[in-house]
């Protein structure tokens, strides 16, 4: 290895699996072998059969459903009012000096922190749920998409001014084309901590999703379950990880050139 040499798309996949094959040996070494309690933590063995239960005598796909929800609903909210708000900021310098002292401010509350407010003022149900994600998610996006429609480069604006466009088409012509990739990525990293915020939400006032089931196993000391549900948030974050990825680089295929 040298630093930055690149390493070919089969290397990666290898090196990928080899992490995962080395972390559940080390797990079996520590369960199996009697290090750890299984009070504390299940072997994989136990975790498959509580997680084959779950899923068959349980109903645990409809909490998985309703987890996956909770997490595209709120952040498609977020995303509709966050990528508006940071391109005007990133593009109007009035409107970022308007904006950005309470994004910064903002984007530092723990979602959690809100949760009895949004009790109180949207009840248990799902709208509940979906503002706890939307509250985590939205001025991170916003603050992040201005600071990249901010860096858009200087000659390119100028070329675009030179050749006649107007403010309007600035934006529609130059901004956004500039940044639309780096956008992209921004949600796609943002997904991911829409899915931390999610079990969050489900632990408090929840019938239902992995978050709720979590906690029912937690009560009851089930370590199977509750390192089942973990795996099968992660699995279902990478799975749209690398959805979103192909997404964007089907999307806009000059940012890989």
């Amino acid at each position: 290895m040298r630093p930055l040499d690149p390493v070919t798309s089969r290397q990666r996949a290898a090196y990928g699996l080899a992490f995962f094959v080395l972390f559940v040996a080390l797990w079996s070494w520590a369960t199996f072998g009697g290090h750890v309690s299984k009070t504390f933590l299940a072997n994989p063995l136990t975790m498959v059969q509580e997680g084959l239960e779950l899923l068959t005598k349980h109903g645990f796909l409809f909490d998985i459903g309703m987890t996956i929800w909770r997490v595209v609903g709120g952040f498609a909210l977020a995303a509709i009012i966050a990528v508006p708000l940071g391109v005007l900021m990133g593009a109007y310098k009035p409107v970022e000096a308007f904006l950005e002292p309470f994004v910064s401010f903002a984007r530092y509350l723990p979602a959690s922190a809100f949760i009895p407010l949004l009790i109180l003022w949207a009840g248990i149900g799902e709208l509940q749920k979906l503002l706890v994600i939307f509250i985590g998610s939205v001025f991170q996006v916003i603050l992040m998409v201005a600071v990249t429609v901010g860096a858009t480069r200087r000659d390119l604006v100028e070329a675009a001014y030179t050749l006649g466009a107007g403010d309007r088409g600035i934006i529609r012509r130059v901004l956004l084309p500039s940044s639309a990739p780096d956008i992209a990525e921004i949600l796609r990293l943002v997904l991911g901590w829409a899915w931390t915020y999610v079990i969050v939400a489900e632990l408090i006032g929840s019938s239902s999703g992995i978050g709720h089931m979590i906690t029912d196993s937690q009560a009851l000391l089930n370590t199977g379950q509750i390192i089942f549900g973990i795996i099968v948030i992660g699995l279902i974050g990478l799975v749209s990880d690398f959805l979103f990825k192909a997404f964007n680089a089907w999307l806009f295929p000059w940012k890989l050139a």
